[in-house]
């Protein structure tokens, strides 16, 4: 991935994002969180975040597969298929 995401939330899901390659900042309303490779976040259900990689970055993230990547937010980025999985 590469870009920034808009703030989201999954009020239903956590998500754990891990990080293999690059860097990924999770903007949190309260903090930020950067996560470098080998390392990993969860981002708890129901918290408002936004996810973004100033440079690629890639990642294993781990949700069940009916979880849209931007939540309960439609935006341009939105998808209703994802394409890898």
């Amino acid at each position: 991935v590469k870009g920034e995401f808009v703030f989201h939330k999954h009020d239903h899901q956590d998500e754990l994002f891990m990080v293999i390659k690059g860097q990924l900042t999770i903007e949190l309303k309260d903090k930020t969180v950067e996560i470098n490779p080998g390392e990993f976040y969860t981002v708890q259900r129901g918290v408002e975040h936004k996810p973004i990689a100033k440079v690629e970055t890639h990642l294993l993230l781990f949700e069940p597969l009916e979880t849209k990547h931007t939540g309960d937010v439609v935006a341009e980025m939105s998808v209703e298929e994802y394409e890898e999985i």
